[in-house]
């Protein structure tokens, strides 16, 4: 396991396998980022020349080894590219390409711009998560090639490393940092071992580990069966699930410090499979419908998160889990739900499944009242067309949406606000048989039909939804700190809005 740690020495002559320095796009050429002044007060003269007989230009993602030969303690230099503009998203993904550029090295320094709280925590997240690699299922050969040699110690230079706040911020970037990990784990793991109740053993474990001993956060938990979804009345989740033989759960956990002044409400989609059930998907469709859990899993791991690091605020939890299969028992498109609460659903697709188990679990969550309420999921295919997969939709209450933005900026995730036009209010209750239409077919706005229906089981209180339905799962190889596979999108995010809520008056 590496571990790392936080210096303020200088990157010429700290002796490690490797030392990363950043380098940036200027008017007058390539230079070395801050961070690396020290390398090159070393190289002297020599450097622009050197820089120029490699082709280094600096761009974002580019990474350039050069062995010292002895000009600085470290015998590797990888250099990796900032772009033009140095800020905390250009570190966090400089330091990720940096993890997966630095081989069998045993050791590495990076000396990244790490002069503020902002530009360490970006650098020590980028790089931890960036040499994430999901082994669980490698064996032999397969998987020490895909672990790819994690050096043993990682040593962030920052010239600020004895600042309480600078300190403060590589600690807890490495909180968040190991959470978007166990989220990533969680949406790699294979559906056929990560069923509905194996996900709930599987939250249920890792909240007895992060309470036990003493000082430990308290978090309690509840795990509802599919005895006591029927017993609650919750409809969605029990209908979604009945095609599976793998039955339903919901996990509501929380935690409520003394003195905590606001209240969040967190609820997370968590589909573990999503074959589109009766309406099933074309099967190319399919191959990444594990990820289906990826709110569930992030939600799950911010309530950690703001638990371990005691933010005064009250947080509830919400996972509704379910597989969304085909057999005699799956609900079928003319179907008609009775929601935890009473309001009754005409469905008319049955792959539009999500917003039916997301419905249960945000009625539990209003009945606490929170001071605010988000829900986090794989949604709708309709937010990748819109905004591409690297970029998650934010819809809801104007101030709320607002502030989700804030958090998604200063956590380095892109999200984008979207609308719910009063068009799609009318859309929703055009069934002639139930309260509420569940899908209407019509092809165009998906995404906000979908984010009005969620609307209807919010009992007004203010709210935000985040449809990660792209970012959540890269399908395509490593770029910056984000590796292949599940992302763990939105953790970030959702610990910062805490954060900014626990100091807000």
């Amino acid at each position: 396991m590496t571990t790392y740690t936080l210096r303020s020495a200088n990157p010429a002559k700290t002796r490690c396998d490797a030392v990363v320095v950043g380098v940036v796009q200027t008017p007058k050429g390539v230079e070395l980022a801050d961070g690396g002044d020290e390398v090159g007060k070393a190289y002297g003269r020599k450097l622009r020349p050197l820089l120029a007989s490699l082709g280094v230009t600096g761009k974002t993602g580019e990474t350039v080894k050069v062995p010292t030969s002895g000009t600085l303690a470290s015998p590797l230099l990888v250099l990796v590219g900032l772009g033009k503009k140095v800020d905390t998203v250009a570190v966090r993904r400089a330091a990720g390409v940096a993890a997966r550029s630095v081989g069998n090295a045993a050791s590495v320094a990076v000396a990244l711009p790490g002069g503020s709280p902002e530009l360490v925590r970006a650098a020590t997240e980028g790089h931890v998560l960036g040499g994430y690699a999901f082994t669980t299922y490698k064996s032999g050969k397969g998987k020490k090639e895909s672990e790819g040699g994690a050096p043993g110690e990682v040593v962030i230079l920052s010239e600020g490393a004895r600042r309480k706040d600078v300190q403060t911020a590589f600690e807890e970037a490495q909180v968040v940092a190991r959470a978007v990990a166990v989220t990533r784990d969680w949406v790699n793991t294979p559906p056929n071992d990560l069923t509905p109740p194996a996900f709930a053993d599987a939250v249920a474990a890792a909240t007895k580990e992060l309470t036990k001993g003493r000082g430990a956060p308290k978090v309690a938990i509840t795990v509802h069966d599919e005895k006591a979804l029927a017993e609650l009345g919750c409809g969605g989740i029990l209908g979604v699930g009945g095609g599976s033989s793998a039955a339903p759960r919901l996990v509501e956990l929380s935690y409520s410090p003394k003195g905590a002044k606001h209240h969040l409400a967190l609820v997370g989609k968590g589909i573990t499979f999503d074959s589109g059930g009766l309406t099933i998907k074309p099967a190319g469709s399919m191959n990444e419908m594990k990820s289906d859990m990826a709110g569930a899993a992030a939600v799950v791991q911010a309530t950690y998160v703001i638990a371990t690091l005691g933010l005064p605020i009250k947080v509830s939890t919400f996972v509704p889990m379910a597989e969304n299969m085909i057999s005699g028992n799956a609900v079928r498109p003319g179907d008609v739900l009775t929601i935890y609460g009473g309001t009754t659903v005409e469905v008319t697709n049955t792959d539009a499944e999500g917003r039916l188990v997301l419905a249960d679990a945000l009625v539990r969550a209003t009945e606490l009242k929170p001071d605010v309420l988000l829900d986090v999921a794989t949604l709708t295919g309709h937010m990748v067309v819109a905004l591409g997969d690297r970029v998650a939709g934010v819809m809801g209450s104007g101030e709320v949406v607002d502030d989700v933005l804030a958090a998604a900026a200063t956590a380095g995730e892109e999200m984008w606000p979207m609308p719910i036009p009063e068009a799609m209010t009318e859309r929703i209750h055009s069934s002639k048989v139930a309260d509420l239409a569940q899908h209407d077919w019509i092809r165009w706005g998906g995404g906000l039909f979908a984010a009005a229906f969620l609307r209807e089981f919010t009992a007004g209180i203010p709210w935000a939804h985040l449809d990660i339905a792209g970012p959540s799962y890269n399908s395509g190889g490593a770029w910056g700190h984000v590796t292949s596979g599940g992302t763990g999108v939105a953790v970030g995010t959702v610990v910062d809005f805490a954060r900014a809520l626990a100091a807000s008056e």
